[in-house]
């Protein structure tokens, strides 16, 4: 079975978030200022991609990260829309790989590289012993 059949280069995803506290270096750590944090900018960055291709996947399948490689361009404060989006720029049997941005108005704030596996949720839990 190909399980990435349905997805093609080329294929997009967009998501947009407003910034709030809770998305911040400063809601890790006090200390810091009340902007965009990378690790929040890179997991919206996993989940439009997630997204793009969740409902092409056969049934009983998920995409999971393998791989990100992302720079954190500029800083975004609270309040601030934050527009991401991905494109398929790779698929192979069980591995797509992403090109992924985020913008703050018309100034990219992040761009990169996201790769996710496509697995079999059964047989990844049943690797955990969960489920």
């Amino acid at each position: 079975m190909n399980v990435l059949e349905k997805v093609s280069v080329g294929m997009t995803g967009e998501k947009v978030v407003t910034v709030t506290h809770d998305m911040t270096v400063q809601h890790f750590l006090s200390t810091m200022p009340a902007v965009y944090s990378t690790p929040i900018m890179i997991l919206h960055m996993e989940m439009v991609s997630t997204a793009s291709i969740a409902k092409l996947l056969p049934d009983g399948y998920v995409s999971v990260g393998m791989e990100v490689k992302v720079k954190h361009l500029a800083a975004t404060p609270v309040g601030r829309e934050v527009h991401l989006n991905s494109r398929v720029i790779e698929v192979s049997p069980k591995i797509v790989l992403f090109a992924v941005e985020a913008w703050d108005g018309d100034r990219k704030i992040g761009e990169g590289t996201h790769r996710r596996g496509v697995v079999a949720i059964a047989v990844f839990e049943k690797r955990f012993g969960v489920g």
